[in-house]
């Protein structure tokens, strides 16, 4: 199955995320990641959706987010017109490898915003590529925990989604 990363631009308004997941979980589609907040607009939140599926379920979620009244505008965002980002947050334990964890996190432009006795804490931003790359390396010194805010992403150069049609009805 193919991965999709929707941008929607929806009202800010509450109760708006509950109807998005629930308008997923209702038709048996799986939400791989979703990152949501406020846009340059304070009325407006930008959601970064990322499903898998063929064309057909594609565009049933398509038309079945553009069925709801908060919704404003939907796009899929093109992998190679696209910048995408996660944020992740790493604890590793050190033991007698501090040195070595340092040196690792520095030449992927890490950052080390955490240090206990037995642990160190690391920020990691960038593509899902560059994260998974980091966890494979600190898996031999023992991950005691992950949290990733997910997928976020905007096209590249001038396009903005406020100035793309709305996703029409077929």
């Amino acid at each position: 199955m193919n991965r999709h990363v929707l941008s929607v631009l929806v009202e800010n308004q509450s109760g708006v995320l509950s109807r998005v997941s629930g308008l997923f979980s209702r038709r048996g589609y799986n939400i791989d990641s979703l990152s949501v907040g406020e846009t340059e607009d304070p009325k407006v939140s930008r959601m970064t959706i990322v499903v898998r599926g063929d064309d057909y379920i594609l565009e049933q979620i398509k038309k079945q987010l553009n069925k709801l009244i908060d919704v404003i505008k939907i796009i899929e965002l093109d992998p190679r017109q696209s910048v995408f980002r996660e944020l992740a947050l790493i604890k590793v334990k050190t033991g007698d490898n501090r040195a070595s964890i340092i040196e690792i996190v520095d030449i992927f432009r890490a950052k080390i915003v955490d240090v206990a006795n037995e642990t160190l804490t690391v920020e990691m931003t960038g593509d899902e590529a560059k994260i998974e790359a980091f966890l494979s390396l600190m898996e031999p010194y023992g991950i005691a925990e992950i949290v990733r805010t997910g997928l976020t992403a905007l096209e590249r150069g001038n396009r903005e989604i406020k100035n793309q049609r709305k996703y029409e009805e077929d």
